[in-house]
């Protein structure tokens, strides 16, 4: 027994040189009162791949670009009237004939080419009539518009707009488009005028809903005028719309059979397709 005891003694003296040998020196405290030489302070989960990952960029958003306000609507205006274009009727009953005839002087702007004479004048009534039904013996508003297209100054249609503000923009937008006049039927049926122009706030080309200020007129039965109706206006009268209205009104359906509804009546050129 007392052999084995060296030989156990030499085991552990062995053994404790080995794990002396096997523990890591760096970072060591020799005073014993540390943290254990195998720790070390790990990142937090994430920082060291964040750290390797260069910082995003961040944009600054884009400025709001500023609301433009839309347009308002200024002053327009449109005349086609020139001396000389206005033309008398010679009886009571040409009232669409003399209309023809001035129409045509407001589109031709040749200048020599006036149609005034009172033969002329006649004939054109003659053809306005014989395209004209239901028109107690005279010129309808059918004649009139189917007469103008005829003559080259087309083409021409009737139509009825039962809104008195509507007719007045359909009339000085069909002006501003083709540059040709616009035929009125007043007097409830019984007369004709002819649109040579208007003002507006806003130009129809612009603004759907500009307003019609004034309008510029042509009777050919000037300076005579009705004693139910009213006067006259001299030629190319700018009239504001309530001056017009109180002798251009809704056409009484009784006075000629059409299919037409009811309202205000007015003979447009188109324009061009």
């Amino acid at each position: 027994m007392n052999g084995a005891r060296p030989r156990h003694t030499i085991w552990l003296a062995a053994l404790a040189s080995l794990l002396v040998a096997c523990t890591p020196v760096n970072g060591t405290d020799t005073s014993g009162g540390g943290a254990s030489p195998l720790a070390t302070v790990q990142p937090a989960a994430g920082t060291a791949e964040q750290a390797s990952q260069p910082s995003a960029s961040t944009t600054a958003p884009a400025p709001l670009a500023a609301v433009t306000p839309p347009p308002e609507p200024g002053a327009y205006a449109i005349n086609l009237y020139r001396d000389g274009d206005f033309v008398p009727q010679y009886t009571f009953d040409w009232c669409v004939a003399a209309s023809i005839q001035m129409a045509h002087n407001l589109i031709d702007d040749t200048g020599g080419g006036t149609w005034s004479d009172s033969a002329q004048q006649g004939e054109l009534w003659e053809l306005a009539r014989a395209r004209s039904s239901d028109s107690f013996n005279g010129a309808n508003p059918y004649g009139w518009a189917q007469v103008l297209t005829a003559s080259g100054m087309g083409p021409y249609s009737v139509v009825s707009i039962a809104d008195y503000g509507a007719a007045l923009q359909a009339a000085a937008r069909a002006i501003a488009e083709t540059g040709q006049p616009v035929g009125l039927v007043m007097w409830s049926g019984r007369h004709a005028w002819v649109m040579s122009g208007f003002e507006s706030m806003g130009d129809p080309a612009k603004f759907q809903d500009f307003r019609v200020t004034g309008v510029n007129v042509l009777d050919p039965l000037y300076p005579y005028g009705s004693q139910q109706w009213g006067p006259s206006p001299a030629p190319n009268s700018l009239l504001t719309p309530e001056e017009l209205a109180t002798q251009f009104v809704v056409r009484e359906p009784r006075r000629w059979s059409s299919q037409l509804p009811a309202g205000y009546l007015l003979v447009l050129p188109q324009a061009a397709a």
